[in-house]
């Protein structure tokens, strides 16, 4: 039953259909997947009965020729989702054994559409961080190494057991949230299919706020067809979310394959980074080539604003954190560490409850957010978060249809090797995604090949707003050339 878990998602949905094997024994191999994996930490909590009783579910709906778009397939949820009956902490000792009791919109119709939980994944705290070592649980490994060398990688972050537990085959999709690139990243680290909609795309209730104007949340895969399966389930209109569109669902997964040709594909000028490593030029070259062997017409473009789109991310984000994160504060639910009067019980619940990066954002977002410098910071960072849509929006309306851009600025990086001093150094990894969620655009990230020590890279799409279908369809034409690439097990 092994070779189960190496089929994509497509292959087990038409498997299942043909009775090949039963949502039982699909869901039961990715149990012992997951089991004989702990060694990775993508999962901070298994639900192996709980998948049992949905994929039994799943097989007698499919006896009685009711199967749903997802039936039977055994998904991995980030734990930023909130699960009914199921602990959601967001890897945050705050939220210590906090069961909800409610569903995220966005599971809710995973399950709706007969999807099976395998149980939740490792993330950064409360989705801050690049390699997924901010977490209370600890790091996620990457199931990568580099040629010849036993050192811990990080999967990326903060999505980083989502995309981990992807890769390693311990699931056939997952969930992913990406308020800077959390899904972007991870996915070009560790050689999946990762995507952020368009932001208003897929409904945010039920999970767990970073920066409320950025956050999406959007799937992980083995594939670039798994991936529009995925975000179909998982698109909608949702009354509860006053940011979600109603607007219609596409078939995503008719999109895939479909010709490029005549697409305008823009390239802009302003991600060409001085010090970018050779083998980042020569993909993001290779791309290039491919999209135009396939039709696309490739044109140079500018983003004049880019430069600037970093750190006004990094002042947005902790604002909105800032005020999120407000509602933490030991009274409600979560950890409590008494006090001798209730400010003290605020202060000493949140010293203990928030790890250290989470109190840097708190603590910046306070800051830029405060009395005398708001305006300074916080309303300049807006204002320039318009003129970076606006950057997209010439160019879109100029007729280019997407472009084609690295997702990261090197392959995946050690454990401990970033951030330690100098959290700039850790952040400087969005420095290709961030403009994606500042304009509220699509990305895709699809692996387009490997580096000289064996590890994978990522090309990244950027898309018309609510014009997914046009990146499956050019991530298509980028996985088609470049291939699959697959770990070696050393868990």
């Amino acid at each position: 039953m092994t070779d189960l878990t190496s089929l994509t998602l497509a292959d087990a949905r038409d498997g299942l259909r043909k009775k090949s094997f039963s949502a039982a024994e699909l869901t039961a191999a990715h149990v012992a997947a997951v089991e004989k994996a702990r060694a990775l930490n993508a999962y901070v909590l298994e639900t192996p009965e709980h998948a049992a009783e949905m994929a039994k579910a799943s097989d007698a709906r499919i006896a009685k020729g009711e199967a749903g778009p997802l039936e039977g397939i055994p998904l991995a949820v980030k734990d930023m989702f909130c699960t009914a009956g199921v602990r959601t902490t967001a890897c945050s000792h705050i939220l210590d054994n906090f069961v909800p009791t409610y569903e995220s919109t966005v599971t809710s119709q995973l399950w709706r559409d007969g999807a099976v939980m395998l149980g939740k994944t490792n993330n950064d705290e409360f989705a801050m961080g690049s390699a997924n070592e901010t977490s209370y649980f600890g790091p996620v490994h990457s199931p990568w190494r580099r040629k010849g060398s036993n050192t811990p990688l990080t999967p990326g972050g903060s999505s980083g057991g989502s995309a981990a537990a992807v890769a390693a085959q311990l699931c056939l999709g997952a969930t992913g949230t990406d308020t800077g690139g959390s899904i972007r990243q991870p996915a070009a680290f560790t050689g999946t299919v990762g995507i952020k909609p368009t932001y208003g795309r897929v409904s945010r209730w039920g999970i767990v706020a970073f920066a409320s104007s950025l956050d999406q949340a959007g799937p992980f895969a083995k594939t670039v067809r798994d991936a529009a399966i995925l975000t179909r389930s998982m698109t909608g209109h949702d009354p509860k979310d006053s940011t979600c569109v109603d607007l219609p669902v596409p078939d995503y997964e008719a999109a895939v394959g479909r010709s490029v040709k005549g697409l305008r594909i823009g390239i802009p000028k302003e991600y060409r980074l001085d010090g970018m490593p050779a083998e980042i030029e020569k993909i993001w070259e290779q791309g290039r080539a491919w999209l135009k062997a396939a039709g696309a017409e490739l044109v140079d473009v500018s983003l004049p604003h880019t430069k600037y789109a970093l750190p006004a991310y990094y002042i947005v984000a902790p604002a909105e954190a800032s005020s999120n994160l407000a509602r933490y504060d030991g009274v409600r639910y979560g950890l409590r560490v008494p006090g001798k009067d209730i400010t003290d019980l605020y202060e000493q619940t949140r010293a203990e409850g928030f790890g250290a990066e989470v109190r840097r954002r708190v603590m910046i977002g306070t800051y830029v957010l405060s009395a005398g410098y708001y305006d300074a910071y916080y309303l300049r960072a807006q204002k320039l978060r318009t003129l970076i849509k606006r950057d997209f929006e010439a160019c879109f309306e100029a007729g280019v249809h997407a472009m084609l851009t690295p997702a990261t600025p090197s392959a995946a990086f050690g454990l401990g090797e970033k951030g330690g001093a100098d959290p700039v150094e850790m952040y400087l990894n969005d420095v290709f995604t961030v403009t994606v969620n500042m304009a509220g655009l699509p990305g895709i990230a699809v692996p387009a090949g490997l580096d000289s020590q064996g590890l994978p890279l990522g090309l990244q799409l950027i898309g018309r707003p609510f014009d997914e279908e046009t990146l499956f369809a050019l991530g298509e034409v980028i996985e088609q050339a470049a291939g699959r690439f697959t770990p070696q097990p050393w868990w």
